[in-house]
């Protein structure tokens, strides 16, 4: 007997393949039969009339930060919500393990700073428990209601072998030995790969974060050890990532690739048709690699994510060079002085509009940023309105009205830089880009960024966008986008597709109405902490290992998911081999 029939769906494979009108049926968290419309027969345990729905594998999100966030919210959401069966954690260097007990006020700072998760939640919402990776992932498996797997992060890893030593010095052979050691053990209890990042990112002291520290061969000598082990993977994030490679970059990744055997993705480009030398350099990187018998795997967004900034919280403006993160790091009151002084603040939009502030550059235009929440009475009717209006109202600078603004509200205003990459160039730019063989859908930051931004909704605003917006993609290759593509990246295996034999990790769908609603902000973090979340829209049912998680859109309940580990659940992808559909 069957577990679950599905019945008269419109069957979306994941293969790319063209959609038919179909039946599956599931057992034992299998998918076991599929079939024509009223081809399977079996009986079932229970059945569900899908007519003028869309079926389709479960979503899987390559580059999340959910780390914390799914031991206080075994679902993931909003991810699971939008119909992500898979996530993986663990990105850009930064994980939970190791860890020794003293160094735990350290990570939970460096995590609230550079990837924006509210201490409060940090500190309340987890018991910190663990030492080993191992440890780690234990107290996860069992627990929660998405498959996750997480990558080895290179700050966990740095600082518990050396210590408060892991900021500002090199490490010794000795301690690279020890740091491959740790990475061996990760490996061994199942983590998927090993993470760097080598980007502008600070800790919660204001420093480089420990992986910022690390020479070339103490990378290449943790890649060598990711290489001697099944079903892994690389992942990286470097300054390049947010503009142009440099030479020595691209030299770098194609020897940390290449050293492994592995492929190696890294988050994530942005597509700008302001900017039309970015794609092809970042591109040329995975053309390099592959010439060398490498594999770099290059995410991008199908959606534009809004993001608001803030001069009182830490956010993309603090990344702008100059003066820009030494003024945003001073004490409030400090802060509201330093920002009024004219000088200073010509200053800081001539820094922002030069080439070093590269992708961020996207951030300068400050007259077309758009008052979000306000807090005082001198702000009153502001929300809403755009910068450049009420300076020109003023007789102001833009940049001086928005300091004027935000200064009133003790900094706490909510700002909303409006997208400069909506034009029509540089949605056909994405849609040439998404043709290419080294570029595949990801790059949400789920779980990281929380009160600044909503990445994971991306899968059905991508739909949604798919069949009834710009329809830049057909539907079947939409969905093979979301689901075979990252599979085949880490490897999973029985996932991504819709066969026979393969885990029922499902998403049933509205066509007519698949969609993301406006993001909120909720207080609904431990410590009262906010997050910004967005409900999804025809959403009807999502199942991880056939157990229904999602109805109408609302968790029910089941927590069916699993924590996948390298080897046991993935396989070796060899860099040469790996290609993508489209």
């Amino acid at each position: 007997m069957l577990d679950h029939l599905i019945t008269g769906a419109t069957v979306v494979d994941g293969t790319g393949s063209p959609s038919f009108r179909g039946d599956v049926g599931i057992r034992d968290g299998r998918i076991v039969a599929v079939g024509p419309a009223g081809s399977i027969t079996e009986e079932a345990a229970s059945t569900e009339d899908a007519t003028g729905l869309v079926l389709a594998p479960g979503f899987v999100d390559p580059h999340t930060h959910y780390d914390a966030q799914l031991h206080w919210d075994a679902y993931a959401t909003p991810s699971a919500n939008h119909g992500v069966t898979t996530i993986v954690g663990g990105n850009c260097g930064f994980t939970l393990a190791p860890l020794k007990a003293e160094d735990a006020d350290y990570t939970r700072r460096m995590m609230a700073k550079v990837e924006g998760m509210a201490l409060p939640a940090l500190e309340n919402g987890i018991d910190w428990s663990w030492e080993t990776f191992s440890e780690y992932l234990d107290k996860l498996d069992g627990s929660i209601g998405v498959n996750a797997a997480f990558m080895a992060g290179h700050c966990a890893i740095r600082r518990y072998v050396m210590g408060p030593d892991s900021v500002g010095k090199e490490a010794s052979p000795e301690q690279i030995a020890g740091m491959v050691a740790e990475l061996k053990k990760a490996m061994e209890a199942g983590a998927l790969g090993f993470s760097t990042g080598r980007a502008s990112h600070t800790d919660g002291d204001g420093a480089p974060v420990p992986s910022r520290h690390a020479t070339p061969e103490e990378v290449l000598a943790l890649c060598a050890e990711v290489g001697r082990h099944e079903g892994t993977q690389l992942e990286v994030i470097v300054a390049g990532c947010n503009d142009e490679f440099t030479d020595e970059e691209i030299d770098l990744l194609t020897q940390m690739t290449v050293t492994a055997g592995r492929p190696m993705n890294w988050n994530v480009l942005t597509v700008d048709s302001a900017a039309p030398t970015r794609v092809p350099r970042q591109i040329y990187a995975s053309e390099k690699a592959a010439e060398a018998g490498g594999k770099i795997v290059i995410l991008t967004l199908p959606v534009l994510v809004p993001m608001n900034m803030s001069l009182l919280t830490y956010c993309a403006l603090n990344l702008m060079p100059g003066e820009w993160g030494p003024t945003l790091s001073l004490p409030v009151p400090e802060r509201i002085a330093a920002l009024r002084d004219k000088g200073l603040q010509e200053r800081l939009v001539a820094a922002a509009t030069s080439p070093e502030a590269g992708v961020f550059r996207r951030l300068s235009d400050f007259g077309r940023y758009v008052i979000g929440d306000v807090y005082s009475e001198a702000n009153e009717g502001l929300s809403g309105r755009q910068v450049a209006d009420i300076a020109a109202e003023r007789g102001q600078d833009d940049f001086e009205t928005l300091v004027e603004i935000c200064a009133n509200d003790d900094l706490r205003t909510v700002l909303w830089p409006m997208p400069t990459d909506n034009d029509q160039a540089s949605w056909d730019l994405r849609q040439e880009t998404w043709t290419n063989e080294h570029v595949i859908l990801g790059g949400s930051d789920a779980g990281a960024h929380l009160d600044r931004m909503c990445g994971a909704t991306y899968t059905t605003r991508f739909l949604g966008d798919t069949l009834r917006g710009r329809k830049l993609v057909s539907l079947e290759r939409a969905v093979q986008m979301l689901t075979q593509d990252p599979a085949k990246l880490f490897g999973l295996k029985d996932r991504g597709t819709i066969a026979e034999g393969n885990h029922a990790d499902l998403v049933l769908f509205d066509p007519e109405t698949v969609n993301s609603g406006p993001a909120r902000l909720m207080h609904d973090l431990p410590g009262d902490s906010p997050r910004l979340t967005a409900e999804s829209e025809g959403i009807v049912s999502v199942r991880v290992n056939g157990v229904e998680t999602i109805r109408d859109g609302q968790t029910v309940g089941a927590t069916a998911g699993k924590v996948l580990r390298s080897g046991r659940d993935t396989y070796t992808v060899e860099p040469a081999s790996l290609t993508f559909g489209g």
